[in-house]
């Protein structure tokens, strides 16, 4: 599985470039307003420049025309850019104009196979099936993505399972038991996947061994 971070900040970017194991970015005019920026299509630059990897992007428009006239500047700013796109009807349409015209699309707001499904039948380069929110509603988020994997495997589909909306660390372990490819996460929880408390009593452990035998041999 290969790790995206779901935010427009740059320094937990960096941070978690320097972890060694971010390969993407997924970002949104909101995230991008959360960090006062006012220039979109220069800060999804500024990303794609820094991270070796997929950068999507969203559109705003909900009409197929204005979903396309989006998308080409977007796409345009650097070759790592990936247009998001939300699963409706003029969305698909979008997706299907993009990427007859090479531009990698996320459909984003999956909630079932059968949307996944139309979304990789419209040229989806990925599909973001959204796993907290179903949670939250009392649906099996990680259920989705197994269930979108297996139908992707009989069908011989390549399109790739983005596991987004990600809530806490169980949910990466889940994705990707259930056969997503990538999971899109917020920095924080990135951090939380790192930690264990038998791990930080073994360091401690490890330390105090150490000083004990320097005090000895001091």
């Amino acid at each position: 599985m290969r790790f995206f971070l779901d935010t427009a900040n740059l320094e937990e970017i960096r941070a978690g470039l320097r972890m060694g194991v971010v390969s993407g970015v997924t970002t949104n005019p909101t995230l991008v307003a959360r960090e006062g920026v006012a220039d979109f299509h220069g800060h999804v630059r500024t990303i794609a420049e820094l991270v070796e990897g997929p950068v999507s992007a969203e559109v705003l428009a909900l009409d197929l025309e204005g979903m396309v006239q989006e998308a080409r500047p977007l796409a345009a700013l650097h070759p790592q850019v990936v247009v998001k796109v939300p699963l409706t009807c003029e969305g698909l349409g979008a997706v299907r104009v993009l990427s007859r015209e090479g531009i990698r699309t996320n459909v984003t707001l999956v909630f079932s196979p059968q949307q996944a499904l139309l979304a990789a039948a419209a040229g989806a380069t990925y599909v973001s099936p959204f796993v907290g929110r179903l949670d939250d509603v009392g649906e099996d988020g990680s259920g989705l993505v197994r269930d979108i994997a297996s139908t992707f495997r009989v069908q011989g589909i390549g399109t790739q399972i983005i596991a987004a909306s990600v809530r806490h660390p169980r949910h990466v372990a889940e994705a990707a038991a259930a056969g997503a490819h990538i999971a899109t996460l917020p920095y924080k929880v990135l951090k939380q996947l790192s930690v264990h408390p038998l791990t930080e009593a073994g360091i401690r452990r490890f330390l105090e061994d150490w000083e004990a035998t320097a005090r000895h041999h001091g």
